[in-house]
Protein backbone atom coordinates (compact mmCIF):
# COMPACT_ATOMS: atom_id res chain seq x y z
CA UNK A 1 0.00 0.00 0.00
CA UNK A 2 0.83 3.43 -0.57
CA UNK A 3 1.67 6.33 1.43
CA UNK A 4 -0.95 9.00 1.61
CA UNK A 5 -1.73 12.25 3.83
CA UNK A 6 -5.16 13.36 4.99
CA UNK A 7 -6.70 16.66 6.85
CA UNK A 8 -9.50 17.46 8.59
CA UNK A 9 -10.99 21.34 9.00
CA UNK A 10 -13.55 22.21 11.68
CA UNK A 11 -14.92 25.45 12.71
CA UNK A 12 -13.95 25.46 16.28
CA UNK A 13 -11.38 23.72 18.44
CA UNK A 14 -13.52 21.36 20.73
CA UNK A 15 -14.62 20.01 17.71
CA UNK A 16 -10.80 19.86 15.88
CA UNK A 17 -9.58 18.51 18.79
CA UNK A 18 -11.83 15.90 18.79
CA UNK A 19 -11.40 15.01 15.83
CA UNK A 20 -7.64 14.45 15.50
CA UNK A 21 -7.79 12.44 18.53
CA UNK A 22 -11.01 10.21 16.69
CA UNK A 23 -8.28 10.18 13.73
CA UNK A 24 -5.19 8.50 15.76
CA UNK A 25 -7.06 5.98 17.27
CA UNK A 26 -9.23 5.02 14.78
CA UNK A 27 -6.12 3.65 12.78
CA UNK A 28 -2.57 3.45 12.72
CA UNK A 29 -1.75 7.05 11.56
CA UNK A 30 0.74 9.19 12.34
CA UNK A 31 -0.22 13.06 13.35
CA UNK A 32 1.92 15.38 11.38
CA UNK A 33 0.29 18.53 12.27
CA UNK A 34 -2.39 19.96 14.55
CA UNK A 35 -3.09 23.19 15.40
CA UNK A 36 -5.68 26.10 15.25
CA UNK A 37 -5.41 28.57 12.44
CA UNK A 38 -7.41 32.33 11.46
CA UNK A 39 -9.88 32.84 12.50
CA UNK A 40 -10.21 30.11 15.47
CA UNK A 41 -10.61 26.90 13.60
CA UNK A 42 -8.66 23.80 13.53
CA UNK A 43 -6.93 21.56 11.25
CA UNK A 44 -5.16 17.92 11.70
CA UNK A 45 -2.66 16.81 9.10
CA UNK A 46 -2.34 12.55 9.18
CA UNK A 47 0.16 10.41 7.04
CA UNK A 48 0.02 6.22 7.00
CA UNK A 49 -0.89 3.82 4.17
CA UNK A 50 -3.89 4.99 2.15
CA UNK A 51 -6.74 2.44 3.92
CA UNK A 52 -5.75 4.02 7.33
CA UNK A 53 -5.73 7.61 6.66
CA UNK A 54 -9.13 7.16 4.77
CA UNK A 55 -10.38 5.47 7.57
CA UNK A 56 -8.70 7.92 10.26
CA UNK A 57 -10.47 10.60 7.81
CA UNK A 58 -13.65 9.40 7.59
CA UNK A 59 -14.09 8.40 11.32
CA UNK A 60 -12.72 12.30 12.04
CA UNK A 61 -15.94 13.44 9.50
CA UNK A 62 -18.75 12.25 11.86
CA UNK A 63 -17.34 13.99 14.97
CA UNK A 64 -19.52 17.33 14.72
CA UNK A 65 -20.72 17.46 11.41
CA UNK A 66 -22.04 21.02 11.94
CA UNK A 67 -18.74 22.08 13.07
CA UNK A 68 -17.14 20.59 9.84
CA UNK A 69 -15.51 22.38 6.84
CA UNK A 70 -13.76 20.20 4.80
CA UNK A 71 -11.47 16.87 4.31
CA UNK A 72 -9.15 15.61 1.83
CA UNK A 73 -7.10 11.82 2.00
CA UNK A 74 -4.27 12.08 -0.89
CA UNK A 75 -2.73 8.84 -2.10
CA UNK A 76 0.94 9.83 -3.24
CA UNK A 77 1.11 13.20 -2.14
CA UNK A 78 3.57 15.10 -4.89
CA UNK A 79 6.89 15.00 -2.90
CA UNK A 80 7.18 19.01 -2.92
CA UNK A 81 4.26 19.74 -0.76
CA UNK A 82 5.73 19.44 2.81
CA UNK A 83 9.19 21.72 1.49
CA UNK A 84 6.24 24.51 0.40
CA UNK A 85 3.86 23.77 3.27
CA UNK A 86 6.48 24.30 5.88
CA UNK A 87 8.55 27.18 3.58
CA UNK A 88 11.98 25.04 3.25
CA UNK A 89 11.50 25.31 -0.74
CA UNK A 90 14.43 26.48 -2.35
CA UNK A 91 13.64 28.47 -5.77
CA UNK A 92 16.24 30.99 -7.57
CA UNK A 93 14.35 32.02 -10.23
CA UNK A 94 10.71 32.94 -10.66
CA UNK A 95 9.83 32.64 -14.46
CA UNK A 96 6.06 32.60 -14.28
CA UNK A 97 3.92 32.97 -11.12
CA UNK A 98 0.82 31.32 -10.41
CA UNK A 99 -1.27 32.47 -7.73
CA UNK A 100 -3.96 30.40 -6.41
CA UNK A 101 -6.33 31.14 -3.21
CA UNK A 102 -8.80 29.00 -1.62
CA UNK A 103 -11.66 30.17 1.37
CA UNK A 104 -10.19 27.09 3.46
CA UNK A 105 -7.25 24.91 4.51
CA UNK A 106 -7.90 21.38 2.90
CA UNK A 107 -8.26 22.88 -0.04
CA UNK A 108 -5.67 24.63 -0.89
CA UNK A 109 -3.42 20.87 -0.76
CA UNK A 110 -5.70 19.26 -3.27
CA UNK A 111 -5.05 22.17 -5.44
CA UNK A 112 -1.07 22.23 -4.79
CA UNK A 113 -0.79 18.92 -5.32
CA UNK A 114 -3.07 18.44 -8.70
CA UNK A 115 -0.88 21.69 -9.81
CA UNK A 116 2.28 19.94 -9.09
CA UNK A 117 1.64 16.52 -10.68
CA UNK A 118 0.25 18.90 -13.98
CA UNK A 119 3.21 19.98 -15.61
CA UNK A 120 6.83 20.70 -14.71
CA UNK A 121 6.67 23.59 -12.19
CA UNK A 122 8.07 24.25 -8.46
CA UNK A 123 5.37 25.14 -6.09
CA UNK A 124 6.92 27.62 -3.82
CA UNK A 125 5.21 28.25 -0.40
CA UNK A 126 1.58 26.89 0.66
CA UNK A 127 0.02 29.34 2.98
CA UNK A 128 -2.45 27.10 5.15
CA UNK A 129 -5.23 29.83 6.44
CA UNK A 130 -2.39 31.56 9.14
CA UNK A 131 -3.43 35.24 9.20
CA UNK A 132 -5.64 34.81 6.50
CA UNK A 133 -8.72 35.33 8.17
CA UNK A 134 -8.98 31.43 7.07
CA UNK A 135 -8.27 31.80 3.54
CA UNK A 136 -5.13 29.45 2.05
CA UNK A 137 -3.08 30.46 -0.87
CA UNK A 138 -0.45 29.23 -3.22
CA UNK A 139 2.57 30.17 -4.92
CA UNK A 140 4.44 28.08 -7.95
CA UNK A 141 6.71 29.01 -10.62
CA UNK A 142 7.97 27.55 -14.11
CA UNK A 143 7.44 28.59 -17.76
CA UNK A 144 4.50 30.47 -18.79
CA UNK A 145 2.28 27.41 -20.23
CA UNK A 146 3.24 25.02 -17.29
CA UNK A 147 1.86 27.44 -14.87
CA UNK A 148 -1.16 28.39 -16.64
CA UNK A 149 -2.31 24.69 -17.07
CA UNK A 150 -1.02 23.75 -13.33
CA UNK A 151 -3.16 26.62 -12.13
CA UNK A 152 -6.37 25.44 -14.12
CA UNK A 153 -5.96 22.36 -13.21
CA UNK A 154 -5.54 23.17 -9.36
CA UNK A 155 -8.94 25.43 -9.91
CA UNK A 156 -10.90 22.86 -10.84
CA UNK A 157 -9.64 20.66 -8.41
CA UNK A 158 -11.34 22.83 -5.74
CA UNK A 159 -14.27 24.55 -7.67
CA UNK A 160 -16.26 21.87 -7.69
CA UNK A 161 -16.76 22.01 -3.33
CA UNK A 162 -17.16 26.27 -3.64
CA UNK A 163 -13.56 27.04 -2.04
CA UNK A 164 -12.08 28.40 -5.01
CA UNK A 165 -11.41 32.08 -4.47
CA UNK A 166 -9.17 33.56 -6.94
CA UNK A 167 -6.11 33.05 -9.03
CA UNK A 168 -3.86 34.66 -11.91
CA UNK A 169 -0.49 34.12 -13.33
CA UNK A 170 2.01 36.73 -13.86
CA UNK A 171 4.46 36.13 -16.66
CA UNK A 172 7.54 37.20 -15.76
CA UNK A 173 7.11 39.00 -12.59
CA UNK A 174 9.05 42.15 -11.87
CA UNK A 175 11.99 41.30 -9.92
CA UNK A 176 11.09 43.84 -7.02
CA UNK A 177 7.89 41.70 -6.26
CA UNK A 178 9.76 38.25 -6.54
CA UNK A 179 12.08 39.50 -3.94
CA UNK A 180 9.00 39.53 -2.04
CA UNK A 181 7.99 35.99 -2.33
CA UNK A 182 11.26 34.36 -2.08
Amino acid sequence: MAKAIGMIEFKTVSSGVTAADTMVKTAAVELLEAQVVCPGKYIALITGELSAVRSAVDAAKTISEEHFIDSFVLGNPHESIFPAIYGTTHVENISALGILETYDAASIIVAADEAAKTAIVDLIELRIAKGMCGKSYLYLTGEVAAVQSSIERAKAAVAGNGMYLDSSVIAHPDAQLCRTIL
